[in-house]
């Protein structure tokens, strides 16, 4: 069962939700017949199991019990928070379980238990959310490489704001009344991003293709540190169509042969223009390096432009 993006439920109707830290992780369903095997599927199907060595010693949380249990995958930061970045250097390792062991160690996973779609032979999807939620809690799932999150019924502006603080990526709202609906991406989950701010100033772009031809499918941002334009990303969403023909106007205006950043990004085809239009992008968050993660167009500032070439 997938989420939908969408805003927070109103205060009015909160109460009928409850209220999920969105983890940044690999989606995986837990297959654990009861017979001391375990099996990780992630969304696409493919066995995922030996890419995760450290949780296999799930099996014997549960005992002889069966279970089928819905989670994310994520690798933990010194705050605690799931960071996709580090989680990377796990993923793909199922055909290496060599590597996968030894990269355990250096680099542990989580495994955040959020749903129990089956439990005993008895199959829990047509339960409303606030029963297999009581139901996933009693199992007491709690241990070195797994846990269940906690969830909060209504509330959500608190939610939001603590999440916004903590600097987490955002919240998952689930309907209370809701049932599993496997494979669907329902309204009954909803899936509300925790926005930040960046001033940005466009050093390049790249072509669009198809019916973006002779538009700007993307545009390289930096920041300006020490004086010097560090690159923190491309940005290719955001705008409408009259906007981007605006932009292509700006863009060409702009021209130039010398490319502004401090290090040239590895970016094909790029064209470099006057770091002189400044804008400000949304993101999710930062990899270590600083770039900008699923960045998108906000707007144009024109009051920091001046004094920027």
């Amino acid at each position: 069962m997938l989420a939908t993006p969408g805003p927070l439920p109103s205060a009015a109707v909160e109460d009928r939700w409850a209220f999920e830290v969105k983890q940044d992780g690999q989606r995986a369903m837990v297959y654990l017949p009861g017979d001391g095997t375990i099996l990780l599927r992630a969304r696409s199907g493919w066995d995922i199991t030996a890419a995760y060595p450290e949780l296999l010693p799930l099996v014997s949380a549960l005992g002889a019990r069966s279970a089928v249990l819905d989670g994310e995958i994520v690798a933990l930061d010194d705050q605690g928070h799931s960071d996709f970045e580090r989680l990377q250097q796990r993923m793909g390792l199922a055909g290496a379980p060599a590597r996968a062991v030894r990269m355990a160690s250096r680099v542990p996973a989580h495994l955040m238990i959020f749903d129990v779609v089956h439990l005993d032979g008895r199959l829990l999807t047509g339960l409303p959310y606030a029963k297999r939620r009581k139901v996933l809690e009693g199992l007491g799932l709690a241990g070195a490489a797994w846990s269940t999150p906690a969830a909060v019924s209504g509330h959500g502006a608190e939610a939001w704001e603590m999440a916004r603080e903590a600097g987490l990526e955002g919240l998952i709202a689930k309907r209370l009344t809701s049932r599993y609906e496997p494979g669907a991406r329902s309204k009954a989950w909803v899936k509300i991003k925790v926005h930040r701010l960046a001033d940005v100033v466009i050093g390049g772009w790249v072509p669009g293709h198809g019916r973006l031809t002779g538009l700007p499918g993307a545009v390289l941002v930096g920041e300006r540190h020490d004086g010097l334009l560090h690159y923190a990303g491309s940005v290719g969403t955001g705008w409408s169509r009259t906007e981007r023909t605006r932009l292509a106007e700006l863009l060409q205006a702009a021209a130039t042969d010398t490319c502004p950043f401090a290090q040239a990004p590895p970016v094909a085809g790029a064209r470099w223009v006057l770091p002189r239009l400044a804008g400000e992008v949304r993101y999710t968050s930062r990899t270590r390096a600083g770039r900008l993660r699923h960045p998108s167009w906000h707007r144009l500032r024109p009051d920091l432009t001046a004094g920027l070439a």
